[in-house]
């Protein structure tokens, strides 16, 4: 299918769309890690408890915390969107996913111990960080409502907890995810000899009988010399488990060029 990755002028920046918006730096108890942790909400203007609202979870890259997506201008980039009439009014939240009880990012990111943390994530994310936003957040539930995303780290990991709690989260986005998914040689020093991988290729598929995502994406850029042959082999591997999404490439390198790009064209299309 084609499709045009372009964005308009100013979709990133602030503007009288992004008045109102609130991001709020919030602490959760979390039992995953034994230890408080803290993650961004980014709540919309005239936010009410009177009103519910769906949520975004956007995951960081291996070397990055909470703040990394601050880089990428998210609650610009959704507000011009909501004020266009281009996507729903949503909660989002950036929580750190490196989930371990000293989770300050460590000198060796690309190290089996912080790799094993982000795997983690899914632990603390289920079990801690989504029932503290349902307590404290006028949420809508249901997989209809709930969305996963994230860069790099996060993409993969998006992907991973996207395809095994399918019953939670209706959206799935990745852009420009890292290598781990599927086996393979290691790509990054000082990860061990290889990955063994979250899924075989055979598992990357949704299990049968759960329920299927109703939208997932993802993205890459074209001169991104990191991981634009793993994300090609995680495309080819949906196509042929014949699981149905949006694929596309655009000028770019492993930045926020093509993951503030992913963001805009992922909200267009979730919640709706």
């Amino acid at each position: 299918m084609s499709f045009h990755y372009e964005t308009p002028q100013g979709f990133d920046e602030e503007t009288a769309a992004c008045d109102g918006w609130v991001r709020r730096t919030v602490t959760y108890s979390s039992k995953t890690t034994g230890a408080d942790r803290l993650c961004h909400v980014i709540l919309p203007r005239n936010y009410s408890t009177e009103k519910t609202y769906p949520v975004l979870y956007l995951l960081h890259g291996i070397g990055g915390d909470h703040n990394e997506w601050l880089g990428g201008n998210p609650l610009e980039v959704v507000s011009n969107l909501v004020d266009k009439g281009e996507a729903s009014e949503m909660i989002v939240v950036i929580p750190n996913v490196r989930a371990m009880k000293e989770d300050a990012i460590p000198k060796e990111v690309f190290g089996p111990v912080n790799i094993a943390a982000f795997d983690n994530f899914i632990n603390d994310l289920r079990d801690d960080l989504m029932p503290f936003i349902k307590a404290n957040y006028s949420i809508k539930t249901g997989r209809e409502n709930t969305a996963i995303a994230g860069l790099s780290m996060g993409g993969r990991e998006s992907l991973f907890i996207g395809f095994s709690m399918s019953e939670t989260f209706g959206y799935i986005g990745a852009f420009s995810p890292a290598p781990g998914l599927l086996p393979m040689p290691a790509p990054m020093p000082g990860a061990g000899p290889d990955f063994p991988g979250q899924f075989t290729e055979d598992e990357f598929k949704i299990p049968e009988g759960a329920p299927i995502p109703y939208f997932i994406m993802m993205c890459n850029g074209e001169q991104d010399e990191i991981v634009k042959k793993v994300t090609a082999h995680y495309e080819e591997t949906l196509n042929a488990n014949g699981v149905e999404h949006l694929y596309y490439t655009m000028p770019g390198g492993h930045d926020f060029t093509v993951w503030k790009n992913g963001l805009y064209h992922f909200a267009k299309k979730i919640f709706k």
